[in-house]
């Protein structure tokens, strides 16, 4: 069991305004959970979080952060830290995010298409304002690739390949997600995250994808995760937030 500290992040992703999730990324499997993520954001803080993960859906597509002053009013409203991307394609969209009151910012495809610009954003924020995040799916090799593009494109090297690159010029905070399991409640894949943990030490990893109740949440902890992103498990009711909050807790100590 792990001795450091496991945070959980409860998700928000916004489209249109919206509260949704999608399953396995598809825009054209959308649920809606509400139209109010302010609120949301402030029942999550009245729970008990920490942090809270937001993800803009319409930038992660088309580029171009949306979200500025729903961070500036999450923060200022809830005390909340936020972690939050979608669509990060420039220095100064880290810097604009950063301003609005994020405390982390999270770059994915670029990330994977351009490793020395976000490396270069790391030297330039600090390894603690920006959170790598590699979503991956095996090939039928049993290698873990890394999609692009909205998961239609797969990029060159491996996940551990481009890990190690990134734990090798600073990066301590990478959040890791098994496509095959996003937004379908079938369990996190704890096989992934021990191959990460033993492939490149001393990272905070962030599990992430198919959470579905406090077990998968306590094991994830169990495996070593630094912490785990809740998405549906919350918004169903699948999984009570003070319950886990204070379990993990108890774990840690």
């Amino acid at each position: 069991m792990t001795t450091d500290a496991f945070t959980l992040y409860p998700a928000i992703d916004v489209r249109n305004g919206r509260i949704v999730r999608l399953a396995q990324g598809d825009y054209a499997q959308e649920t809606r959970y509400g139209d109010d993520p302010l609120a949301l954001a402030r029942a999550y803080a009245e729970q008990g979080a920490q942090w809270l993960h937001l993800v803009d859906l319409d930038a992660a597509r088309a580029g171009g952060y949306t979200l500025l002053d729903l961070v500036r009013d999450i923060s200022g409203a809830t005390g909340l830290k936020v972690q939050t991307g979608g669509g990060v394609r420039s220095r100064d969209d880290v810097q604009r995010i950063l301003d609005a009151g994020a405390s982390r910012v999270v770059v994915g495809s670029l990330a994977v298409r351009e490793a020395d610009e976000a490396c270069g954003w790391i030297d330039a924020f600090g390894n603690e304002r920006v959170t790598v995040a590699l979503d991956t799916r095996q090939d039928r090799e049993g290698i873990w690739r890394l999609p692009v593009h909205g998961w239609t494109e797969t990029a060159a090297g491996t996940l551990q390949d481009m890990a190690r690159r990134y734990a090798e010029h600073g990066l301590r905070h990478l959040l890791c997600t098994d496509i095959t399991r996003d937004g379908m409640m079938t369990g996190p894949n704890l096989a992934l995250y021990r191959l990460l943990s033993e492939a490149v030490p001393g990272l905070e990893l962030q599990a992430s994808g198919g959470v579905r109740d406090l077990d998968d949440v306590l094991q994830a902890q169990a495996q070593g995760c630094a912490g785990i992103v809740l998405g549906r498990s919350l918004l169903e009711g699948r999984l009570q937030l003070p319950e886990a909050l204070g379990r993990t807790a108890d774990g840690a100590r």
